[in-house]
């Protein structure tokens, strides 16, 4: 892996919550709403947290940050961070160290574009609809590069089973293994007819 071409995209982990029984408790305590201030005295999972996706798209956990090879389709890197840190704000963990980064509108913010450039990056991004420079053409063509990358995470499971970003961290290493494992797999086999070795 050469980290010249890196797409770079998040996904959402929903844990496993009882969000009822915790708003009883909520209401218990006298708290007067339940939000991401609220939720670690009153959770079973301490460090998931309320994320929203768009205007009214929100789950409770965490947020899956993954950093793929372009050239070979392998998994570089990846990092679990609270569902309510940032797409742009996770790049930091997933960042590569060279070349360019393909990334969607979640990643059009200055802190992306510091981090990346801190690493000698740079950043490809699809530019949101507000922005003055928007070029509708290089953002079509930006979207055409992702999609077959974006097509194969669309498949992960979206449900932790653990509680922790410690021990999801492990598993979402685990399976980007398993992924790589696969892929390679994928790679090295031969072309029908051709010998082995």
């Amino acid at each position: 892996m050469n980290e010249v071409f890196t797409f770079v995209d998040a996904n959402h982990f929903i844990a496993k919550a009882t969000l009822w029984e915790e708003r009883d408790k909520d209401i218990k305590e006298k708290y007067e709403k339940l939000n991401n201030e609220v939720l670690p005295k009153v959770v079973f999972d301490k460090q998931a947290r309320i994320g929203c996706q768009g205007k009214n798209k929100y789950w409770y956990g965490y947020k899956k940050h993954v950093s793929v090879d372009m050239q070979s389709g392998l998994i570089n890197k990846v990092a679990v961070t609270p569902a309510n840190q940032t797409d742009a704000k996770g790049l930091k963990h997933v960042c590569p160290k060279q070349g360019a980064i393909y990334a969607d509108k979640g990643y059009c913010t200055t802190s992306a574009r510091k981090t990346s450039a801190v690493k000698g990056c740079h950043l490809a991004v699809i530019k949101k609809n507000n922005r003055k420079n928007k070029n509708r053409d290089q953002d079509h063509w930006y979207t055409k590069i992702r999609a077959p990358y974006e097509r194969g995470f669309s498949q992960d499971p979206k449900r932790v089973r653990y509680k922790g970003i410690v021990k999801n961290q492990f598993a979402a290493f685990m399976q980007a293994i398993c992924f790589n494992l696969k892929r390679m797999l994928v790679i090295a086999t031969p072309f029908q007819g051709e010998p082995i070795g």
